[in-house]
């Protein structure tokens, strides 16, 4: 009980709420991207929505690029802030541009992506990702030449 009413903040609980949001993000992500990969694909990119002078083909690779490769990417915590700069661009555009006449309604999904992207940027990737497991590798065999 004493927990439940702590404000103390433990590091793996930190490590576990990025971990949840990494999954979440790019799971959540994965299912708008891949229906648009699979529409780049088939060649129907000239139907996607020309943005900021790209043409549709253009804005569609750009997007699939961010939705699904960059979210596998963050699903995995390999490159996180790194992949994570192309989905906040994202975002902004969906939001800022694409749904920027809709309600909010229509507009709080990027919003809420938004969000947790920009969180992945400032956390990083966390303990439980390949990122960790290669900083540690690193630092080890820095350790090793060293001795």
């Amino acid at each position: 009980m004493k927990q439940l009413v702590s404000i103390n903040i433990s590091q793996k609980g930190i490590d576990l709420a990025i971990l949840l949001t990494r999954i979440t993000a790019a799971v959540l992500m994965l299912s708008h991207g891949l229906p648009k990969l699979g529409m780049l694909l088939s060649g129907n990119g000239a139907q996607f929505p020309a943005v900021l002078g790209m043409s549709g083909e253009l804005s569609l690779t750009l997007t699939v690029f961010a939705e699904v490769i960059c979210s596998v990417l963050i699903l995995f915590g390999f490159g996180t802030r790194l992949a994570a700069v192309p989905l906040i661009i994202t975002m902004l555009v969906a939001v800022l541009y694409i749904h920027s006449a809709d309600p909010f309604a229509k507009q709080e999904p990027g919003i809420q992506y938004l969000i947790l992207y920009v969180i992945l940027f400032i956390t990083g990737s966390g303990k439980y990702s390949v990122d960790y497991l290669l900083q540690r590798r690193k630092q080890s065999s820095l350790a090793w030449t060293n001795r």
